[in-house]
């Protein structure tokens, strides 16, 4: 049991890092001119569409993977079997991270594509948003009441 945990431990926090990856490749790609940028600078249409949608993206996807996550924490990881939880609470907390490197890739696209300074800022709040689901032993203890179990 507890090397199940660990190994959960180390799968989030790879995936954790990856996520961080993802994003700095988006920029790297941009940033040495793979991926056009600023495609629609002076196009004051597509500046609006593109903003808004990132925004209300962003205001959509952080509530949401982080509420949903506590949700089905409290409703369902918590009536499963010990190894059905931890199966359980895996695949939450990828589907917690996915929402928001969804919202952190499409506004930095957003940001190149129009170099305006609300796709960046809604890119980084995403960004911040995934220290919430940071995996420690801690926190998977205490979210699976699995107080009993040393790691």
């Amino acid at each position: 049991m507890v090397e199940v945990i660990k190994q959960l431990l180390k799968r989030l926090k790879i995936e954790f890092v990856a996520v961080w990856c993802l994003v700095l490749l988006l920029v790297v790609c941009y940033e040495v001119g793979l991926f056009t940028e600023g495609l629609f600078v002076g196009d004051a249409r597509m500046d609006y569409i593109l903003t808004t949608i990132g925004i209300l993206l962003t205001i959509v996807m952080i509530p949401l993977s982080l509420r949903l996550f506590n949700l089905n924490l409290v409703k369902r990881i918590s009536k499963l079997s010990t190894f059905e939880a931890l199966k359980s609470y895996r695949r939450w907390s990828e589907v917690r991270l996915a929402l928001l490197l969804v919202a952190a890739l499409l506004n930095m696209s957003i940001y190149y594509l129009t170099l305006n300074t609300t796709g960046l800022f809604c890119s980084l709040m995403a960004l911040l948003a995934t220290f919430f689901c940071f995996p420690t032993k801690e926190r998977l203890l205490k979210e699976l009441d699995l107080n009993d179990i040393t790691i």
